[in-house]
């Protein structure tokens, strides 16, 4: 094959969603897209709307790059690397400062139609900037988040938390469940799950052939057999039998307070933690300014920084771009896996 093949190749489409209007989104979006080596790396839709992101960019001083479009007529193939799919016929009043109705339609709006995208292969990635809950609940949206709605618009029935932070990378088997109501929601089930789509989702997206996956314990030394809980007997070790069962690489349950410290120095390739801060004190210890969320078991790649919409700094030009610019980056890396996965089972049947 020739060296230069890949100078012929079409280039990765990725899908950028503003998210709410008035919180930090447009702000994190025209700094990370106004690197031009990151600019080189792909060609960008940005699905959102043209006045505020000309707005953020002249907080910044930054000299608009884009080209704007109507976001009626996407395609992949724009004469620029970055377009605006402007949605100019929503109007939401930079008045209001936090949640708001006209925020929430607009940032639905993009997402949704972000996701058709996605699925009708126009862009190869979507990267998520952040929303807020609140004003989705007031535009009438039967999706709390993200990623419920990303899950039933692609109907995927199962689906997970990931985060990536350097060296670790992290599903969750419970997400926001407060922690003395834990042990009703516990299962086999919800373990084995994000075993299953991390060891997909590691060979897919990250081209590791055979992934190494640490299980988290739940209670303190693992429950020391029995002692402090009984969890670690009755279902973390059934739901990694299970796995291994399957062909999952996968061991545990590990003390958390060790595993952490050895997966970032690379002993595993992933880690699937019991709850939510299990995951995100070594996530934000390791990688705070440049931590990514990617939702796995879905059919099309999904990234987002992990942070919200910050509206108490929002206007003021001082938000900071690097998980933005980390989960651009990751989508980009992420896309870019799949495409050559795909080629090498299409040459594997010839």
């Amino acid at each position: 094959m020739p060296e230069n093949r890949n100078n012929f190749e079409p280039p990765i489409v990725i899908g950028i969603t503003m998210g709410e209007p008035l919180g930090i989104g447009p702000e994190v979006v025209v700094k990370a897209l106004s690197d031009p080596l990151l600019r080189r790396q792909a060609k960008f839709i940005i699905f959102g709307m043209d006045e505020f992101l000309e707005y953020a960019a002249d907080l910044a001083e930054i000299e608009p790059y884009w080209l704007r479009h109507q976001h009626e007529k996407i395609s992949r193939d724009y004469p620029r690397n970055v377009v605006v799919a402007d949605y100019d016929d929503y109007a939401v009043p930079d008045k209001i400062k936090g949640s708001s109705k006209p925020g929430g339609e607009a940032s639905l709006r993009f997402c949704v139609d972000a996701i058709d995208a996605a699925k009708a292969g126009i862009i190869d990635a979507i990267v998520t900037a952040p929303i807020s809950k609140a004003s989705w609940k007031m535009a009438g949206a039967e999706f709390p988040g993200h990623t419920e709605l990303l899950a039933a618009r692609c109907k995927s029935p199962q689906k997970a938390m990931m985060f990536v932070a350097g060296n670790l990378k992290i599903a969750l088997a419970t997400i926001h469940e407060a922690l003395f109501e834990l042990r009703n929601k516990f299962t086999i089930g919800c373990v084995y799950k994000p075993i299953d789509l991390l060891n997909i989702a590691l060979k897919e997206y990250f081209g590791v052939k055979n992934p190494k996956i640490a299980v988290a314990a739940l209670n303190p030394h693992a429950g020391e057999d029995g002692q402090f809980g009984d969890e670690e007997q009755r279902i973390i070790a059934p739901a990694i039998m299970i796995a291994q069962e399957m062909g999952v690489n996968c061991s545990g349950p590990y003390p958390a307070d060790s595993l952490f410290f050895k997966a970032a120095r690379g002993d595993f390739d992933g880690v699937v933690a019991m709850y939510h801060d299990q995951a995100m004190i070594p996530v934000k210890l390791l990688a705070f300014r440049d931590a990514v969320n990617v939702t796995i078991g879905l059919p099309i790649i999904r990234t987002s920084p992990a942070h919200g919409t910050a509206f108490d700094i929002s206007g003021k030009g001082v938000a900071d771009e690097s998980s933005m610019k980390a989960a651009i980056r990751l989508a980009i890396e992420m896309a870019k896996c799949k495409k050559q996965n795909a080629e090498h089972r299409i040459e594997a049947v010839k």
